[in-house]
């Protein structure tokens, strides 16, 4: 079981948002919330737009810290959390993992280099986990906490009108019978259930449209993510010009015709030109990119896409085989079928002993 820390933060329906995302946390089975600090209200970061409604939460968990935040960015789409461009624009509810244990990963952004800059991390961090040794700084949060950091924050009383819930009042107002991630889809799905004949209130389906609800968000999490977050700044510089290679990545995706899975294994290769990727960011994009509705042939293309976007390789190769629940469940139910998909760039598709070097390696023949 780890430590982790995890900041909240809400300026879009944030007195629903905040408590609801603490809830949410509370309610999976890998995440225990032990503690939580009180609210604080501060200004916004970068553009004229609503005050923020910010908390910090003590975490205990068996997710590992990718894992961890990949479950966050899960909670952030059941409560309609949208990513843009613009890094400050408003939002339903932002989950941020601070720290983990004693984990300093400059990948993966812990300890959150926010809590040395923002006051609306640190000062609830230090509310809850004031004695935690910050890694690589020598530093506790409450050390830190204590340095003049913008922006100027309001501690919310609990007395005003308008901030009904405090996060833990969530975990009384809100019981197991009570869960919902996101009540306009679970809507849907009890919807869905009443029209295939059955009866949504019945025992065995009654949290159906919840569990199916933090399910898609999972499945569907890419749309959540962008190649910049994925990647993180993973990138180095290598005299290295030999064929790199990762084979037998398993991926999960989801049909876009039938909303059926179809999953199975991608192998992804690149010359370097000067520069290469931390390998565990291969498998990063290939699920960044399978975690949405798809296809196999335009997923194969923007797995490759995105490594020549992100590396400008000398060339870039990805085959992706594949079993498809759409064609192994229904329609010609052929359920020894597998499809494969490849694409090509750069010396991979210009260079033949290249591509067959590549073909050789995955174990596909050229004909």
């Amino acid at each position: 079981m780890s430590r982790a820390l995890v900041s909240l933060g809400s300026n879009v329906d944030r007195h629903k948002n905040l408590p609801a995302a603490v809830r949410a946390m509370h309610q999976h089975p890998e995440l225990t919330v032990r503690e939580t600090s009180c609210i604080f209200e501060s200004p916004a970061i970068g553009g004229d737009y609503p005050a923020f409604l910010n908390a910090v939460v003590v975490l205990e968990t068996t997710l590992d810290p990718a894992t961890l935040k990949a479950t966050l960015r899960g909670i952030e789409a059941g409560l309609g959390r949208i990513r843009t461009e613009d890094k400050n624009a408003p939002r339903s509810i932002d989950l941020d993992v601070v720290l983990y244990d004693d984990l300093e990963d400059a990948e993966l952004g812990i300890p959150d280099p926010d809590l040395s800059e923002y006051s609306y991390v640190a000062v609830p961090a230090a509310e809850v986990a004031g004695d935690w040794v910050v890694p690589g700084r020598n530093k506790t949060v409450a050390q830190i906490a204590e340095q003049s950091l913008p922006p100027t924050l309001r501690k919310v009383p609990m007395a005003e009108q308008d901030l009904d819930l405090t996060p833990d009042d969530a975990f009384e107002e809100y019981g197991p019978a009570d869960e919902t991630f996101n009540p306009r889809f679970e809507a849907l799905v009890r919807e869905q259930l009443e029209i295939l004949g059955e009866d949504p209130d019945r025992e065995g389906v009654r949290r159906t449209p919840f569990r199916v609800a933090k399910s898609m968000a999972f499945l569907t999490g890419g749309y959540t993510q962008s190649l910049k977050e994925v990647v993180n700044n993973a990138i180095f510089q290598s005299p290295d010009s030999e064929m790199v290679m990762l084979k037998d990545i398993e991926f999960y995706s989801m049909c876009e015709h039938h909303m059926l899975p179809f999953f199975g294994r991608a192998h992804v290769a690149y010359i370097p030109d000067g520069r290469v990727i931390g390998v565990s960011k291969l498998a990063r994009i290939v699920d960044v990119f399978a975690r949405r509705m798809q296809i196999q042939e335009r997923l194969s293309n923007q797995v490759a896409d995105a490594l020549m976007e992100c590396l400008d390789p000398l060339g870039v190769g990805v085959v992706m085989e594949a079993a498809h629940l759409c064609m192994l469940m229904r329609g010609v139910q052929k359920q020894n079928s597998e499809m494969i998909t490849s694409a090509l760039r750069g010396s991979f598709r210009s260079d033949a002993r290249t591509r067959a070097e590549f073909m050789n390696l995955v174990g596909h023949e050229l004909r």
